[in-house]
């Protein structure tokens, strides 16, 4: 979806709600390094998400907020239906 904003226009709008994230993402990821038990928080799946998610992020080109929402998703199973359904 267009923005209407140039690419610099873009950037002046949301750097510093961007340089934010980025702070408050490098914060939980040295809080969980420093942790006791790094160890199984290291063998944790969902860090690996975490980590791939990242991955995502700094990929070149459009497409990042699907893919990574497709990353956090269940896959789609036709014949799913809600518990005590």
């Amino acid at each position: 979806m267009a923005s209407g904003l140039t690419a610099a226009g873009v950037l002046d709008r949301h750097f510093l709600e961007v340089r934010g994230r980025i702070l408050e993402l490098a914060a939980i990821f040295d809080r969980l390094d420093r942790g006791t038990g790094v160890e199984n928080a290291q063998a944790d799946p969902r860090l690996e998400q975490l980590k791939e998610g990242v991955k995502l992020l700094l990929s070149e080109g459009t497409g990042r907020a699907e893919k990574i929402q497709m990353l956090f998703s269940d896959e789609y199973l036709p014949n799913w239906k809600p518990a005590g359904k």
